[in-house]
């Protein structure tokens, strides 16, 4: 008996080293990889939270240690069963796929469309069966056999096995549809097929819309709309919404007997869904919060952004140029701070102009070059001052190797008029700001002439309100329509992914 457990367990250590070596060979890690595929439920949009709404897939991630396993979200909005396919999405997971990973994968919201038509064709047949239809693709071109929502799903499980992956089935999230005091289940369509599909396949299977929807019962439409789905939307979840489906997956693979990714999760994790990206400002003062009646344009800025996904964190400082922030060691705090997926705004200039060598100390060179200059400052010794592009791009290279994303922006005009025209930057540190920008690659906003159109569309009578003490300070006034204009530039700036955080109120 004592020999025969060796021997097993000995094939049992030989087949996992085996298996590991296959892996190395190819250049893939030993690390085993969850795959995830879906709807928009599972990952909506970029999978960032847009108009408030996520997918289970995102926070299902903070449950598990990822140190030990790999977890991709790909599911797609807008997805079937057999669209997802068709699309080649599938590959893309497939071709990944190594023995002992994952696949979860989760359907039937968007089988239920036309399966020929020229806005989705995407539907399939009710069912496990296989009934079969042949078209002419009227959105593609492309000639397709269209099969049952229980086939597509079938095959997904068959490939996965072949490549000696572990697919489990999960039944689609519940809509927030209710009736009689109670939210509607698909146990009698596409969550019994997953079901059926799961026991013939012998895969597991977990049953997240009965689960959800118990919960959701329990707690009533009241308590239930508005916090775990919005009002506007029967199908999406908020990020409450999200994390309760994560949960309840987790307490599925939980259950299964026969699953052991459950051994990859976390004994306590700890949750922090959303993850807010931060967007750090650094300025002077037309950015920062002054003294009452002053006000710069980061006070008002979080307003005009969904603060449920960002963290707006001004950190401007009044009376600094972009060489006494760094000098001062502002720079190095903001700097600590930083992390990947962030953001920096930075806005200098109105101060840049001064002297270099007396106090305040806070003039830098005029241009982009590098040359330098030595100032004495006193008791603090000499201070090597560089341009005022120097400076600037530092603050964008080093922000780019913490992987954040910095954004320029044109210092916002002075009060000062002629001839009908407001005095712009150009040719000075407007101009030097977008040069830095463009040499450091990094994304610019000329704020400087967007906010001087405004100025000029409302006229000089209207515009002096803005400024109660001198012409280049606002009031909260100023400040608000300085933030919108910036706000609205940074929504148009599409291939900028702080774009998708923007929320401009509807008057």
């Amino acid at each position: 008996m004592i020999r025969l457990l060796t021997l097993s367990l000995l094939v049992i250590l030989l087949t996992n080293c085996q298996s590991k070596r296959e892996r190395q060979d190819e250049g893939i890690t030993g690390k085993t990889s969850l795959y995830i595929i879906g709807d928009s439920t599972v990952k909506h949009g970029r999978g960032d939270g847009a108009s408030g709404r996520w997918g289970w897939g995102d926070p299902i991630q903070q449950y598990f240690d990822t140190a030990k396993i790999n977890i991709e979200n790909h599911a797609l909005g807008g997805t079937s069963s057999r669209s997802f396919r068709s699309k080649g999405l599938w590959d893309e997971v497939l071709r990944k796929l190594q023995p002992g990973d994952y696949v979860l994968m989760q359907f039937g919201h968007n089988d239920a469309g036309p399966i020929n038509d020229t806005i989705r064709a995407r539907g399939t047949f009710k069912g496990i069966g296989e009934e079969t239809e042949e078209i002419d693709n009227m959105l593609t071109g492309e000639h397709e056999i269209v099969h049952s929502y229980g086939w597509y799903i079938r095959q997904y499980i068959n490939e996965a096995k072949a490549k000696g992956a572990h697919p489990v089935v999960i039944a689609p999230i519940p809509r927030n549809v209710w009736k009689d005091g109670k939210v509607g289940r698909n146990d009698e369509s596409y969550g019994k097929w997953a079901k059926e599909i799961a026991e013939l396949e012998e895969v597991p299977f977990i049953d997240l819309n009965a689960k959800m929807a118990d919960v959701l019962d329990s707690l009533g439409e009241t308590k239930v709309t508005g916090t775990y789905f919005w009002d506007w939307d029967h199908t999406h979840t908020t990020a409450k919404g999200a994390l309760l489906s994560a949960s309840k997956v987790v307490e599925g693979l939980k259950e299964l007997d026969d699953c052991w990714l459950k051994d990859y999760l976390l004994d306590n994790p700890l949750i922090n869904f959303p993850v807010k990206k931060k967007v750090f400002i650094i300025g002077d003062s037309t950015v920062a919060k002054g003294q009452d009646p002053i006000v710069g344009w980061g006070v008002e800025l979080p307003q005009f952004f969904d603060t449920s996904r960002v963290e707006i964190i001004n950190k401007a400082r009044g009376g600094r140029s972009s060489r006494s922030y760094r000098y001062e060691g502002l720079w190095d705090e903001v700097l600590a701070q930083l992390g990947k997926g962030d953001f920096l705004l930075m806005q200098f200039g109105h101060n840049d102009g001064g002297k270099i060598d007396e106090p305040k100390y806070r003039g830098s060179l005029p241009g982009m070059g590098e040359e330098t200059q030595e100032a004495h400052r006193d008791s603090a010794g000499i201070e090597v001052v560089h341009t005022y592009g120097w400076y600037m791009k530092k603050y964008i290279s080093e922000a780019k190797a913490k992987g954040a994303t910095p954004i320029v922006i044109s210092m916002i005009p002075r009060n000062i008029w002629k001839d009908g025209k407001v005095e712009r930057a150009t040719g000075s540190y407007g101009s030097w700001a977008a040069e830095a920008a463009q040499a450091e690659d990094a994304f610019f906003i000329n704020l400087n002439e967007e906010v001087a159109e405004e100025y000029e569309a409302m006229g000089p009578d209207i515009v002096k309100k803005f400024f109660p003490k001198d012409h280049t300070h606002t009031n909260d006034a100023g400040a608000k329509l300085n933030a919108l204009t910036l706000a609205k530039e940074i929504k148009d700036m599409r291939e900028c992914p702080l774009s998708g955080y923007v929320e401009i109120p509807k008057n």
